[in-house]
């Protein structure tokens, strides 16, 4: 049978889905401020364009996940859903909602719950704020990233029954662990290609590659789709690799849907497999 703590992995998977989080037990550290003059003016983004990013994804698109240990019991639901455009800062936003919780008789044993959102900037595809929020049980924390690109640093904040706050330095076009999967959606993804993104997660910076492979055929439902192998390979700020390894499909069409996600465990595997995507 899945437990919790199986249910608890998978979800967290997809509601961070480059499985950069590093343990609910861990606490942000105080850093001391950075001053905004320490980012060199050279290496600032540029001023953002003033039309939208092309991008394969719509407000309206949900697509929806099965939660599987190996390949015997589902046992969660995961939702990716963009939910509108809406005017933000001095440009416009996708509103991007990740959701998941177990189902049938173990969602009425224990609750658990993961939402995570994000305000993916339309034309430079760069978050403005994210969050992540978890219910376990009786206990409840909500992590907050807002960014600021020019300056290259972002404020994180935790909140529990207290509020811990602290700043972070970040790297040229960091994305946060959900925006991150939106602007993968975006590039042409090539064969026997590689693709780095710096990625800002619970208060730290990370390093994630992702390896393009072949095509190969993955099976959605009844159909059978091609679909890009894509390794990814997460390092930390030292460039120790971090994370459980994982493999991730996306179609290898317009859409460059994620079809499919299997993270290894130490018994067995997890599956997120979707199950149905509307736009």
């Amino acid at each position: 049978m899945m437990t919790p703590g199986l249910v608890r992995a998978a979800v967290g998977l997809l509601v961070v889905l480059l499985g950069v989080a590093h343990g609910d037990a861990q606490k942000p550290r105080r850093r001391p401020a950075v001053p905004k003059a320490a980012a060199p003016a050279a290496t600032r983004p540029a001023a953002p364009p003033a039309t939208d990013r092309t991008v394969p994804f719509r407000p309206g698109e949900t697509l929806t996940y099965d939660i599987a240990w190996s390949s015997y019991l589902t046992a969660g639901v995961a939702t990716l859903a963009v939910k509108d455009k809406r005017p933000s800062g001095a440009s416009s936003a996708y509103y991007i909602v990740a959701e998941g919780r177990p189902t049938g008789i173990l969602s009425k044993l224990y609750t658990l719950y993961y939402k995570a959102d994000t305000l993916l900037d339309s034309r430079v595809l760069l978050p403005q704020r994210g969050s992540i929020y978890s219910q376990e049980g009786n206990r409840q924390r909500t992590r907050i990233t807002v960014f600021d690109h020019a300056a290259q640093r972002a404020e994180y904040e935790v909140k529990t029954t207290t509020d811990v706050k602290s700043s972070v330095v970040l790297g040229r076009y960091s994305q946060d662990a959900l925006s991150a999967l939106y602007a993968l959606r975006a590039v042409p993804l090539k064969e026997n290609s590689r693709l780095t993104m710096p990625v800002c997660d619970g208060g730290k910076m990370f390093r994630v590659q992702f390896a393009i492979g072949r095509t190969e055929p993955v099976r959605v439902g009844t159909a059978s789709i091609q679909a890009f192998r894509v390794t990814p390979t997460i390092a930390d700020a030292r460039g120790a690799i971090v994370g459980r390894p994982m493999t991730l499909w996306i179609s290898a069409d317009d859409r460059q849907l994620p079809l499919k996600l299997q993270a290894n465990l130490a018994m067995g595997s997890i599956n997120l497999i979707l199950r149905d995507a509307t736009r």
